[in-house]
């Protein structure tokens, strides 16, 4: 198994995965006893702390960063948090909490655990993620070893082409902050038995999180009387999140609405559709009401029923439905980039291109390139030229202005620095060119 983009994981710890996830896959009501004996060691303790450190993040209430870590030694450090594990006597610290502004307006709270804290976690998923990936339902793509958003919409795009265009678009009000303890653990504890893993969970769930006001006066929240939520921001909640919502698909399987309602789920977390023919208002109701069995509920402004057939609904940033073909006119069940996605990526690139940014043109090409070749690498499925349209459009367009203030230029600068030459001789992707560069869909099969 290979957790995180970049970094393999070594053949030692890839072995005990295999192990774990072959016998919880054919003993599907075995319980683990001994697993926190492998937590602490010194190969996994490493390896979390790559991972960890791979995925950057600033420090926590420790102030701790990875840099003060490696100049006073990393083994040593890793050697302490081993003991403290060893020893049991390791208790997380609080999560800081911060916003981010969403792309739609207003915050979004994000927690940042210390390093310490992300480098158990990650130990911890390492161990204990191969189990619970042989109970989770293969209609779930979110946080999981190889299996990916773009795998999802592959689905969905698949399911409406053979006819399931009655659609439940749902939307789970605050589902990481309202998952129940209680339930949860249930959850855990129906495959692992050893109780100094099931403690660990049990507080990071009741992690305080310190939050600082507009005069920077600090404060406690959450902690040992919080009954719901994952932690915050923490490395292990996508995984505990997982592990919850396969309870809603897994009771989905067990009584047949695939075969009721003539419908299928694809769940990305806790983002999912239910494509159906002809049973969506049916299927939303069900939803509902297990949903609240579960402790949660739908968000009804949120949900909405769509017939694919004529209009369009959104699912992990593409949109999906009727759209028209430019050469026939003629129309066609696809995909799409959808256009928040385009107009979320619009201000990233223009904030590279601002007017007070004297970094050498090497970097800001580099820093335009490397935005424009992620948001492609996901973006790639479906109809794209209208999006890699407008993308080019913008790109260009910014990229005169930041230049023409630049060196100063006496006009638009449409003939200096013309789309040839911006996408040519300074070297910025075209995604358009990058697109037609890309095999016809039929040769990739």
């Amino acid at each position: 198994m290979v957790i995180g983009q970049s970094l393999e994981t070594p053949e030692k710890i890839r072995n005990l995965q295999k192990k774990l996830y072959l016998k919880a896959k054919t003993e599907p009501e075995f319980r683990f006893y001994l697993l926190y004996d492998k937590v602490w060691r010194a190969d996994i303790l490493e390896h979390a702390y790559a991972l960890a450190r791979d995925n950057r993040g600033a420090a926590g209430v420790d102030g701790v960063t990875f840099a003060a870590i490696e100049l006073e030694g990393r083994k040593e450090w890793l050697s302490g948090v081993g003991k403290a594990l060893r020893e049991r006597t390791y208790r997380p610290d609080p999560v800081r909490r911060v916003t981010i502004p969403k792309p739609n307006g207003g915050e979004r709270a994000l927690g940042i655990p210390t390093i310490r804290d992300r480098v158990v976690q990650t130990a911890v998923k390492l161990v204990i993620e191969p189990i619970f990936e042989a109970d989770l339902e293969p209609n779930a793509y979110g946080y999981r070893p190889r299996r990916s958003a773009g795998d999802a919409v592959e689905a969905v795009r698949d399911l409406l082409r053979r006819g399931y265009t009655d659609v439940v678009d749902a939307d789970v009000s605050k589902y990481f902050d309202t998952i129940p303890h209680d339930q949860l653990m249930r959850s855990v504890a129906r495959r692992i038995v050893d109780k100094d893993i099931l403690k660990l969970i049990k507080m990071w769930l009741k992690t305080p999180v310190e939050e600082t006001d507009k005069d920077g006066r600090k404060r406690m929240t959450g902690g040992k009387h919080n009954q719901q939520g994952t932690p915050q921001g923490g490395v292990i909640s996508p995984l505990l999140a997982n592990l919850y919502m396969n309870r809603f698909l897994k009771h989905w399987r067990l009584m047949e609405q695939e075969r009721k309602l003539r419908a299928h789920v694809i769940a990305y977390a806790d983002d999912f559709v239910i494509l159906s023919r002809g049973y969506a208002a049916e299927a939303k109701v069900w939803a509902g009401a297990v949903m609240t069995r579960l402790g949660l509920s739908l968000n009804e402004a949120k949900t909405s029923l769509r017939n694919a057939r004529k209009e369009r609904f959104d699912f992990l940033g593409y949109s999906f439905g009727p759209h028209y073909s430019p050469r026939t006119g003629r129309q066609y069940l696809g995909a799409s980039p959808s256009k928040q996605s385009v107009a979320r990526l619009k201000p990233r690139l223009s904030a590279i291109l601002h007017r007070g940014n004297n970094e050498p043109w090497d970097e800001v090409r580099a820093k335009l390139n490397r935005l424009l070749k992620g948001w492609s690498g996901y973006f790639d499925l479906g109809t794209c030229t209208p999006a890699y349209r407008a993308i080019d459009n913008h790109v260009m367009t910014r990229v005169q202005h930041f230049l023409v203030k630049r060196h100063k230029v006496l006009s638009h600068g449409t003939t200096r620095f013309s789309r040839d030459i911006v996408f040519g001789e300074l070297g910025i992707l075209s995604l358009r060119a990058k697109q037609a560069m890309r095999p016809p869909s039929w040769a990739l099969r």
